[in-house]
């Protein structure tokens, strides 16, 4: 048993208070500024710090496209095969990879992994923990969080350079609905002889994980809309670069979007009007966002810095902080778990010198499932 004592705490889900937070077997077991310890406690002194849950991203490919490690550790995308269900992005993350320290050190705990987004339908998203095991199984929080697809540029670019289907955002549209009403056919019917494209598909139809559908521009997202419409199943927006264009419409249906990555350069015309003031629009509509780094394209420990980003143009702190956390977590269908100090939940904890979101603070201590995770330093200093 742990007690973090004295801290300037922020639940995210109610006000901030000074006092503690007691740990048992991994689950935070009661916290409050009256909270009896017990004498067998460990005791921690975090007087005069802020403690925070610990940050998620939503929208990563950490694991699945290494850093540092060229074309041998890249396993983002099947690019020979545009209808990819099958795939689940948990068989391609490496935990050992170097984003999962930098994770820690960044204090994020939590992260959604996705596969990419050359395929209209490329596979499955997991949420995972990013330090505990050497072993991936051991970190999953949930599997699947939901079934990757894509609008848009990248499957056009990538099959038309094959000459096959998609090379247009036509084709694209089309043939997810194929394969959807292929699915929805072979639902209905009760196929005996199995077919494993569809029955990955079928978790999607039945209500059990939402499409992610990746998009930037606004008429990208329009069709993301009208295809999950047409085949009734629940939506979440990846990216979303032009969403303050259509943000009333977003807000109209609901519907939660994964906002980023707001640092990386405009690389294509698709992204030309990506812009840190469209989320502070989004949440001030009433949408619900989270923001990605969609690392590594923007490497993870810039996660804090993007949702500060915001903050400077224009979007409300505490909505700022709930993207990275509890928003996060209740996107990725994990906020039992995460997102949030409460009871009950995992001890997920971040302790930083300073307010979470200001660029100058430093992350002191993290602690996954009630675990203190070493904050290792990769420089090796000379002499």
């Amino acid at each position: 048993m742990k007690a973090l004592i004295d801290g300037e705490v922020d639940p995210i889900t109610g006000s901030k208070f000074k006092g503690t937070i007691l740990i048992e077997d991994g689950k935070i077991k009661d916290l409050g500024p009256n909270v009896e310890i017990p004498e067998e406690a460990e005791v921690i002194d975090v007087e005069g710090k802020t403690v925070i849950p610990g940050f998620i991203d939503a929208h990563s490919h950490v694991g699945i496209m290494e850093e540092g490690e060229g074309w041998e550790g890249n396993d983002t995308n099947e690019i020979y095969d545009p209808i990819t269900p099958h795939l689940r992005a948990l068989d391609g993350i490496n935990p050992e990879g170097i984003a999962f320290r930098e994770a820690v050190k960044a204090g994020v705990t939590s992260l959604g992994v996705a596969p990419g987004s050359s395929n209209p339908i490329g596979g499955k998203f997991a949420a995972i923990k990013t330090a505990g095991s050497k072993i991936v199984d051991d970190l999953v929080i949930k599997e699947p969080i939901g079934l990757k697809m894509a609008t848009g540029e990248n499957p056009k670019r990538v099959y038309k350079e094959q000459k096959k289907m998609p090379s247009t955002r036509m084709s694209t549209a089309a043939l997810i609905r194929e394969k959807l009403f292929e699915a929805k056919k072979y639902l209905e019917k009760g196929e005996e002889e199995k077919d494993f494209k569809l029955e990955a598909l079928l978790p999607l139809l039945k209500g059990e994980i939402p499409g992610r559908i990746h998009g930037h521009r606004a008429d990208d997202m329009a069709s993301a809309i009208r295809i999950a419409e047409e085949f009734d199943f629940e939506l979440i927006l990846e990216h979303c670069t032009e969403g303050h264009k259509i943000a009333d419409y977003l807000a109209e249906k609901d519907i939660p979007v994964v906002f980023g990555p707001g640092l990386a350069a405009k690389s294509k015309r698709e992204n030309r009007e990506r812009n840190f003031k469209t989320p502070g629009i989004l949440a001030e509509k009433g949408v619900k966002v989270a923001i990605m780094t969609d690392s590594p394209v923007i490497p993870i420990k810039y996660l804090p810095l993007m949702a500060a980003y915001s903050v400077k143009e224009g979007m409300d702190e505490k909505e700022a902080l709930k993207s990275i956390t509890i928003n996060a977590a209740e996107i990725c269908g994990i906020e039992d778990r995460v997102g949030s100090l409460e009871k009950g939940k995992d001890a997920d904890i971040v302790v930083l010198d300073g307010p979470p979101l200001e660029l100058k603070s430093r992350v002191e201590k993290v602690f996954i499932e009630g675990e203190e995770i070493e904050l290792k330093d990769d420089i090796v200093e000379s002499g």
